[in-house]
């Protein structure tokens, strides 16, 4: 059984990864979702609570992690943020193993992990290849902005925390524009095709 092709997928907030991933998804590729993990994790009853319940009780509500409560207590108390970590990336970890042995038992020759901090957390590592989403300043800012509650402030926030894109382009070995729905759909077909053709080769 031989490993699939591993694809690492990112993009800063507002450059239309999500989009992105969904048209790898529609061209037949596996598609496993950082953020969905971690949201399964969290929910009632699941591994990722009952490990949370025991570092802030207060944030485990009926329906699992308040995230909201999780990401107060941990501004108040900054070292609480390690132990979340300590506990949450190896269920993560072990997620994303799963899914890499599930794919390459279905036969699959690409598979795809969408991460949005792929190379701030140095899991560009363990992929083949990595492609960032990107557009214009003007275009993110626009997207973002009318997202409900979110205002410049909080952008500029959530900006700061994530690595340039300047940065993630230099990086990456595909980059995806993501200007309109027809010319992504077409690039993301483009890098599947290169990626193919290389193996093949």
């Amino acid at each position: 059984m031989s490993r699939p092709f591993i694809l690492g997928l990112t993009g800063s907030i507002g450059m239309g990864k999500t989009t992105t991933a969904q048209m790898f998804r529609e061209a037949g590729l596996p598609v496993w979702d950082a953020d969905a993990t971690v949201h399964r994790l969290y929910s009632a009853g699941a591994e990722g609570t009952r490990a949370i319940a025991k570092l802030c009780p207060q944030a485990v509500g009926p329906e699992g992690v308040d995230r909201a409560v999780l990401k107060a207590a941990i501004a108040a108390e900054p070292e609480l943020l390690r132990k979340v970590e300590a506990a949450i990336h190896p269920l993560v970890a072990a997620d994303r193993a799963a899914f890499i042995a599930r794919a390459a038992s279905e036969g699959h020759d690409i598979i795809v992990l969408d991460v949005p901090l792929l190379f701030e957390t140095g899991l560009d590592a363990q992929a083949d290849a990595a492609v960032v989403v990107s557009a214009p300043p003007e275009v993110q800012r626009e997207r973002v902005l009318a997202r409900p509650g979110m205002t410049a402030q909080a952008f500029e926030q959530l900006l700061a925390r994530q690595m340039p894109d300047a940065e993630k382009r230099a990086r990456a070995t595909h980059v995806i524009e993501t200007r309109d729905m027809e010319s992504t759909r077409a690039a993301v077909r483009a890098v599947i095709a290169r990626i193919r053709s290389q193996r093949d080769a």
